[in-house]
Parts: structure tokens; sequence; C-alpha cells
């Protein structure tokens, strides 16, 4: 085993799992799930079959990522994120429901107790802030906040805010407007 995982933590041995992971505590993953290289999943988070996490990604406390969710490199996920993959559940319900994808890309952060809804794209570096409930696509770079979430601004790949000409103040990177949110000049 390339990876640790916790006395407490349930893997199931057909769940895919980088190298220098760590499992912790009440963690569940099932099989079928992958989960990449180098990643933190904190206690009594849930990752179903048919999720996938890439490398270097953080999951903090007590998120449940299902199945059709895809997580990209380098993501940073805070506790209680609500990852949806149904838009109209139902118990005992007597048609198929649909499964809904959701793609979290790259270098994106996601705020504690964010709400995600299915069939949305999180642009590369994106910010959703603390609380907020996704239920658009949000664009690269593009900070986001509120219920619903709404554009506040932009973030920079250090996660600071950018200005109103797409600069950094800390890291001095500088971003052009592009169809699908920024990206570094």
């Amino acid at each position: 085993m390339s990876y640790f995982k916790h006395e407490k933590a349930m893997v199931h041995p057909d769940a895919k799992i980088g190298e220098g992971t760590r499992c912790w505590a009440n963690t569940n993953v099932q099989a079928g799930a992958v989960i990449g290289q180098g990643c933190n999943i904190c206690d009594g988070s849930f990752v179903e079959k048919g999720a996938v996490v890439g490398h270097h990604v953080t999951i903090k406390h007590h998120v449940s990522i299902f199945d059709g969710v895809t997580i990209e490199d380098d993501v940073f996920i805070g506790s209680n994120i609500a990852f949806i993959n149904d838009r109209y559940p139902r118990s005992n319900r007597k048609d198929a429901w649909t499964l809904e994808k959701t793609l979290v890309k790259k270098g994106a952060t996601i705020g504690t107790n964010a709400v995600i809804l299915c069939g949305l794209t999180i642009g590369q570096y994106a910010l959703v802030a603390a609380g907020a409930v996704v239920v658009k696509n949000v664009l690269d770079h593009e900070v986001v906040a509120g219920n619903p979430a709404r554009a506040k601004g932009y973030a920079c790949h250090c996660g600071r805010p950018l200005d109103a000409k797409y600069k950094c103040a800390k890291c001095k990177r500088q971003y052009r407007k592009k169809k699908f949110g920024l990206e570094e000049k």
C-alpha cells in the first residue's frame, strides 16, 4: 500500500489511490473511486464509486464527493461541501434518474459549507466563497459568493484578489480576459 490509511478509515480494496495520499479517520472510499497522488482526505469524508480526484487535492472534513464529480489537480475543497449529482432527487422513484456530471478544474478553491449544483464546471483557479450556493458555471479565476453565487471579481493563481486591471498586488502576475474567464499574459 503506497498511501496512508488511518485505522478507522474504510477504503475498499478496489478503490484506486495514488502514492502519498492520506485517508484519515472515518473516511469512506468506495470501490471504483479514483484518487490521485499526494492528496489529503480529511476525517469523515466520502468518495463514491465513479468519483475522480486528481493529484495534490485537499479535501477537508465531512465532504461528500459523489459519482459523476471530477476534481482536477491542485484543488482545495473546504469542510462540509455538498456536491450534488441529481437535479431532481426522489426516494423510491419509479423512473430512471439522470446523473449530471460536475467538473472542478485545476487549482480551484471551494470554501467551507458551499453547495455545488450538478452539471456545472468550476473554472481553473476559480474561488467559491464559503457558504456560496453555486447554480451556474464559474469562469476561470472568477470569484463567486452568495446564494445564489454571483461574480465578485477575479483571483490570481496565488489566491489573492486581482485589481481592476487584472493584476495581482502580491505576486505581480498579470491576466487578460478570454472567453471563459481570465488567462495569464
